[in-house]
């Protein structure tokens, strides 16, 4: 176990790809992993119908082996983020394009039974025994089959763990304390890029997104805590980077320069959904109301 003044905090991020662990709450990781907490990355596919989109990396060498090329790409971000990480196994289900869009390939994750596909996410909470869990919200953060899927899978096990008539033979029953939904990507916090880029003369990436992203209130006002990371945005860009096929270094996600990002929105921002602790709203920390040995 990592020394430092979090030692003894475990943290488990489920996602859907290689690539969502560093693209989605990266520096909050690297934060907390920095601090000595305990951080477990639990990819459910392997990315394997994902599009490459770096043209550096549209090769055919790089399509025929996509699957390790994918696998070599988290262990990079897994060593660079300082996290452990597992897969779940799972196949990737791929963008389904076109209207009306095609059924979902057989056997793909997105068609699974969520009952069945968390039996080795609960038995992965059971041997970690994680205080809190990050995952999607019911959108997915997009509409993305497999983040559709990652969210029931993900909820799934967060309340199954700690039932001892529930997945026997998966370990001893752990509940984790608290469960969010991670909104990284929201839309205040893109306007607020967009709008820091405009006022220093400098071009936007986010201006085509913004005009079809119609404005929800509501939604935005389901974010309950803010982590302040800046710090750590340099590593988060490391990691994205360590998934060449999916992460062009020349495009949007570097546009807006790292030192206007922590300007403008030094935080990343999650929704707390179920707490078995007491914490006060809003939070700034995923471990609120938790305490040392918990």
């Amino acid at each position: 176990m990592s020394a430092g003044p979090r030692a003894g905090f475990r943290l488990m991020h489920v996602h859907a790809h290689p690539d969502d662990e560093s693209s989605k709450g990266a520096a909050s990781t690297a934060m907390y992993v920095a601090q000595g907490v305990d951080v477990h990355v639990v990819t459910c596919t392997g990315g394997e119908r994902g599009s490459i989109l770096n043209p550096k990396m549209d090769r055919p060498d790089i399509a025929a082996n996509i699957t390790e090329v994918r696998r070599q790409e988290m262990e990079r971000a897994r060593d660079i983020l300082g996290v452990r990480q597992d897969w779940l196994g799972f196949v990737d289900s791929g963008w389904p394009e076109g209207d009306p869009k095609p059924p979902l390939p057989e056997g793909c994750f997105g068609l699974m039974d969520p009952a069945v596909a968390a039996e080795p996410l609960v038995r992965l909470i059971r041997e970690f025994r994680p205080h809190v869990v990050t995952t999607y919200d019911e959108n997915g953060g997009y509409p993305h089959p497999d983040h559709i899927m990652c969210h029931k899978v993900a909820v799934e096990a967060f309340h199954a763990a700690g039932d001892p008539e529930r997945y026997p033979g998966t370990g001893e029953p752990w509940q984790p304390l608290k469960l969010y939904y991670q909104h990284s990507m929201n839309r205040p916090r893109t306007q607020a890029l967009h709008d820091a880029m405009l006022a220093h003369g400098l071009e936007s990436p986010y201006g085509e997104r913004l005009q079809k992203w119609t404005p929800d209130p509501a939604f935005d006002a389901r974010i309950t805590t803010r982590v302040e990371c800046s710090d750590w945005f340099g590593v988060r860009d490391q990691a994205l980077l360590a998934h060449a096929t999916q992460i062009d270094p020349d495009g949007f996600w570097f546009w807006v320069p790292r030192e206007l990002q922590q300007e403008v929105w030094p935080t990343e921002d999650f929704e707390l959904v179920v707490s078995h602790v007491a914490s006060e709203l809003p939070e700034d920390d995923l471990f609120a109301g938790i305490q040392p040995g918990a």
